[in-house]
C-alpha cells in the first residue's frame, strides 16, 4: 500500500492571461509563501484554461513566464514548491477525459463562470469553456490535494470538484480526498481598486489596479488619480467608500504610525488628501519596486526560468503518475 504524503498536499493555479497586481499577492501571492514551508504545494500557470477564452497564443510564452518570475519574485522557492505549467502535465488531460464522465451537461450550464464567459464571447462557447470545471477538477485531483487556496469566484468551481472527487469514490473506489477551501483560517484579503468600485483585477479598471510590474511614475500617477472629495464637514464622520479604499491601502504598505496620524487627520477634519495620496504613492513604490526589480532579472535569465519550469514540472508529473496509476487500476482500464 503507497504511503501517504509527508505533508498534506496544497494545489492552486493562476490563469497567464494578465498580470499580476497588488490584490494578486495579499489576497494569495503571500499565503502562498507561508504554505511552502508547512504544506507539499503545487502552483501551477493554467496555460490550458487561457485557451478556452484566449485563442490566440501569441503572448502565451511571455505571459507565463512573466507569471512565474513573479511567483519566484514574491518569495516562492523552487526548492520548496513545485512551479510548473499545466501543459507540461500531460496526465492532467487523461484526467479531465475521466471526469468528463462523471460530469453533466445540465450542471455544467448552471455554473456561473460559464454564463459569463459564454456571454461575453457568444461567438467562441467551446466544449472546453463548458466544461472547464472538468479541468480544474483534473488539476487539484491530480495531485490528491487536501487544500485548495481559492477566492470566492472560484468556490463553486471547488464544490464542483468535491463532487467529482465524491462520484469517482462512489463509482470506482476511493482514490480521491474531497478538496476544500483553504487560507490559513483567515478572511481572505480583498484589495480595493483605486476608483472605489470594486477590487483590483487583471483585466478590468486597469488605471485603478496597481501591477507589480508597473514603473514608480506609473504607480504614483494611478493613486494621484484615486477619487477624493473636499474631506469631511464633521469630526469622526463615516468615511466614503473611495476613502475606505484609500486608507485599506494604506494600511498594506504603510507603517501603523503613519496610518495613524491621517486617520487623526480624519476623523479632526484636518486631513489633507493630497498629501495621503502623496504618502500611500511612496509607500507603494517602495513595496512594488524591489519585486518589479526581481521580476525582470529572473526573466532576463532564461537558463535559471528553464530549470525552474523543468524542476517544478518533473516534480509534478511523478505525482501525476502515482495518481493515473491509481486512477487505472480503479476504473479497470489497465489490463497487465
Amino acid at each position: 500500500m503507497e504511503k501517504s504524503a509527508k505533508k498534506p498536499v496544497v494545489m492552486s493555479g493562476i490563469r497567464p492571461t494578465g498580470i499580476l497586481h497588488l490584490g494578486s499577492y495579499f489576497g494569495a501571492l503571500q499565503n502562498y509563501v507561508r504554505m511552502q514551508n508547512e504544506y507539499e504545494c503545487y502552483f501551477m500557470v493554467a496555460d490550458l484554461h487561457s485557451l478556452t477564452t484566449h485563442p490566440d497564443t501569441k503572448s502565451l510564452r511571455s505571459n507565463v513566464l512573466h507569471v512565474i518570475s513573479e511567483y519566484l519574485a514574491c518569495g516562492l522557492d523552487p526548492d520548496k514548491a513545485a512551479l510548473y505549467c499545466q501543459s507540461a502535465v500531460h496526465e492532467t488531460s487523461e484526467l479531465y477525459l475521466y471526469l468528463n464522465t462523471l460530469a453533466y451537461k445540465g450542471e455544467l450550464e448552471k455554473t456561473t463562470t460559464f454564463k459569463d464567459k459564454a456571454r461575453l464571447q457568444p461567438q467562441n462557447i467551446n466544449a472546453a469553456l463548458l466544461t472547464y470545471p472538468s479541468l480544474m477538477a483534473a488539476d487539484i485531483l491530480l495531485h490528491r490535494a487536501l487544500y485548495v487556496p481559492v477566492g470566492k469566484d472560484q468556490e463553486q468551481h471547488l464544490e464542483m470538484a468535491r463532487n467529482f472527487a465524491s462520484r469517482f469514490n462512489h463509482r470506482y473506489g476511493e482514490i480521491f480526498p474531497e478538496p476544500v477551501a483553504f487560507n490559513f483560517g483567515q478572511e481572505l484579503v480583498k484589495v480595493p481598486s483605486l476608483d472605489g468600485t470594486g477590487k483590483m483585477s487583471k483585466s478590468e479598471n486597469q488605471n485603478a489596479t496597481l501591477y507589480l510590474s508597473d514603473d514608480d511614475d506609473l504607480i504614483q500617477k494611478k493613486i494621484m488619480k484615486a477619487k477624493t472629495d473636499e474631506g469631511p464637514k464633521a469630526p469622526h464622520s463615516p468615511m466614503p467608500n473611495y476613502i475606505e479604499n484609500i486608507f485599506q491601502l494604506l494600511a498594506l504598505t504603510s507603517t501603523r504610525d503613519v496610518y495613524e496620524k491621517f486617520e487623526s487627520g480624519y476623523n479632526n477634519c484636518t486631513i489633507r488628501y493630497g498629501d495621503l495620496k502623496k504618502q500611500l504613492a511612496e509607500d507603494m513604490i517602495r513595496f512594488i519596486t524591489p519585486i518589479r526589480e526581481k521580476a525582470q532579472d529572473i526573466r532576463n535569465n532564461e537558463t535559471y526560468m528553464k530549470e525552474v519550469m523543468e524542476k517544478g514540472a518533473a516534480k509534478a508529473a511523478e505525482s501525476a503518475k502515482r495518481t493515473m496509476q491509481l486512477t487505472r487500476e480503479a476504473i479497470g482500464i489497465k489490463y497487465f
